[in-house]
């Protein structure tokens, strides 16, 4: 019973540690004046009405958003046959492909960031919004092959073959057992690297910053001229963003089975 009250205790301090930050941020966006105050005097929403009629900061926004829908439709779509022939013929091919997608996610930003700089520079396209989408997409494609890989795992091989038996072509089983199974899986994939993207700011920087600006990197360039409890505003929205992203995988999949939960 100790031992329990202690483990719910301890979660909580590292509950309150993470959360704390994120609640001064969202407490300061609501000052009246230009302050860097918490808790927040003479709270109110001017500086939400100030974000939302800025068109700078709407046009950052809106490329964000952009950019995030997608480079997470792009990584979803190169993910998918990758981990579809992975499950189905089990090829070498897939697994070294698979294996490069991991290992995008497992390399440092800035070094991802200069590769692709170069890259874009060498091919002459560089600076283009495009840029980022693909790059984001190169970058956290290892999100959906990893969610994705694990909806074809829980796909029970014996209803597959019950349908092959029954008579129902390949493209049959893809569509009424194998994609309801694993929809799931790839909607989560899909909101992981949409959250990510939204929130990148190295890769995004270095790849098309100066052309291409998001709101990452527009609050970035805002703080060289002080603070501004816009980028509060900003860095709000990300955080509404991101619960509403990963409530509503809790909500489709198996929040715990993508976390790593052994069931």
């Amino acid at each position: 019973m100790s031992a329990t009250i202690f483990r719910y205790c301890f979660l909580g301090l590292v509950g309150i540690f993470l959360a704390t930050p994120l609640l001064i941020v969202a407490g300061v966006s609501f000052n009246h004046n230009t302050l860097m105050i918490f808790p927040p005097q003479q709270a109110g929403f001017i500086w939400y009405r100030t974000f939302f009629s800025d068109p700078d900061w709407i046009a950052a926004l809106d490329r964000s958003l952009g950019i995030g829908i997608s480079a997470a439709l792009l990584a979803v779509s190169i993910a998918t046959p990758i981990c579809y022939v992975m499950w189905r013929f089990n090829i070498k091919v897939a697994k070294i492909l698979y294996s490069l997608g991991l290992a995008s996610f497992l390399l440092p930003p800035i070094v991802l960031a200069i590769a692709f700089l170069v890259f874009w520079s060498w091919t002459g396209y560089g600076g283009q919004i495009g840029d980022v989408i693909i790059s984001h997409a190169i970058v956290f494609v290892a999100l959906p092959l990893i969610t994705i890989t694990l909806g074809f795992r829980s796909v029970d091989a014996a209803l597959v073959e019950a349908g092959r038996m029954m008579g129902a072509r390949e493209s049959d089983v893809i569509r009424t057992i194998v994609f309801p199974i694993i929809a799931p899986y790839m909607v989560s994939g899909l909101i992981f690297v949409f959250v990510l993207s939204l929130n990148e700011y190295i890769i995004a920087y270095m790849v098309a910053g100066f052309t291409t600006e998001t709101l990452p990197i527009k609050v970035f360039n805002s703080l060289r001229m002080g603070f501004q409890p816009t980028m509060c505003v900003g860095a709000v929205l990300f955080m509404l963003i991101g619960v509403a992203g990963f409530t509503a995988i809790a909500i489709i999949a198996d929040l715990p089975k993508l976390l790593g939960a052994d069931r």
